[in-house]
């Protein structure tokens, strides 16, 4: 867990939309902010939640912890949970914030600050719960009767309750379904080349090493990328360090999309039917064919609302993260957003 981090402009802009049937998170009110993880599991039919004992505070809570500079909260999450109970997870359905006040020193003199701690539901991928000795010194899985005995902060009973209830309705176990625009590209007027070879210029570049970083909280798989260099150099750092294969699909080329749309949407559906964790790369005017078939798998109007609806659709490298229930054939209960990094 790290010092005490407070937000400024350029930690606002990593903080993201989020939207569900019952919540709708959009900006921050915080000084201070955090996150972290209510990783769950079945055993025996049976949900259970992981929860830690901090020995600092002789508490009860889940991990979590403050963010470093530069860092978006789905990053911090995913930190958090490796440090301190040696897991990696793929985050899932976003949950309630939780908001408190902590004393922190300002020239000196001790003040009250509020602070957020952003969650996520969370299943694991590898590993088993290891306290790191430090910031955690026990952890134990337990149902969510059990948590509610131990937790010694009354706010995490809300992501609590929410976790349940997504068990409760078929909505916890989620596949990601990730759109990503490619990121900046060098200008058309400058480029007297192929469309097709025109690539990334240098803040491009930084902007595909941001994108790698964000979208390992969710671990696409499946990777269906338009084979035009900018959206192959956008996804070039995630397949390097995670060494997936990729798929080059000319149907979400802008040149194939204008021609063939439906062959487009076709494309879409087949990625969103594979119920995989999933990621589509592609250009601004293919956007609108891919995020009417993602509108398409959206019942309920607050999450449809969070989806992008105008040109440009997305910022280059800015992406979309559509939670899609297993349990219940695919429908996506909520929806994420973010902002491409900015140097």
């Amino acid at each position: 867990m790290n010092s005490s981090q407070t937000t400024s402009p350029a930690t606002m802009r990593h903080v993201p939309r989020r939207a569900s049937e019952t919540l709708s998170d959009d900006g921050i009110e915080a000084e201070v902010l955090a996150a972290g993880a209510l990783v769950w599991r079945l055993h025996q039919g049976n949900l259970q939640v992981l929860v830690i004992h901090r020995p600092r505070y002789d508490d009860w809570s889940f991990p979590k912890g403050k963010l470093d500079d530069g860092e978006t909260l789905p990053e911090c999450a995913i930190r958090e949970v490796a440090e301190e109970v040696q897991l990696k997870i793929r985050l899932g359905a976003p949950l309630p914030i939780t908001r408190y006040d902590v004393i922190k020193t300002v020239r000196g003199e001790r003040v009250s600050v509020p602070k957020e701690v952003w969650y996520w539901a969370a299943e694991v991928l590898d590993g088993k719960p290891t306290p790191d000795g430090e910031e955690t010194d026990e952890t134990r899985w337990v149902t969510p009767d059990q948590a509610r005995e131990m937790l010694s902060q009354p706010g995490d009973l809300e992501p609590l309750a929410e976790l349940e209830r997504l068990h409760e309705e078929r909505k916890l176990a989620t596949v990601p379904f990730v759109v990503l625009r490619h990121a900046k590209a060098k200008p058309r007027s400058s480029w007297s080349k192929a469309e097709s070879e025109r690539p990334l210029a240098a803040t491009g570049k930084r902007q595909a090493k941001a994108v790698e970083r964000l979208i390992t909280a969710w671990r696409p798989r499946h990777l269906d990328c338009s084979p035009w260099k900018r959206c192959q150099e956008t996804l070039a750092p995630y397949v390097k360090q995670h060494r997936h294969k990729i798929k080059y699909r000319k149907s979400l080329t802008e040149k194939r999309a204008k021609e063939a749309p439906g062959r487009t949407a076709g494309r879409t559906r087949k990625t969103l039917d594979l119920l995989q964790p999933a990621l589509v790369c592609t250009h601004r005017p293919v956007l609108p064919i891919v995020l009417t078939e993602l509108r398409g798998r959206i019942p309920y109007e607050q999450v449809s609302a969070a989806l992008p609806a105008a040109d440009p659709y997305l910022k280059p490298g800015a992406v979309v993260v559509a939670h899609r229930a297993v349990d219940r054939g695919g429908e996506v209960i909520a929806l994420e957003l973010y902002e491409p990094f900015d140097d």
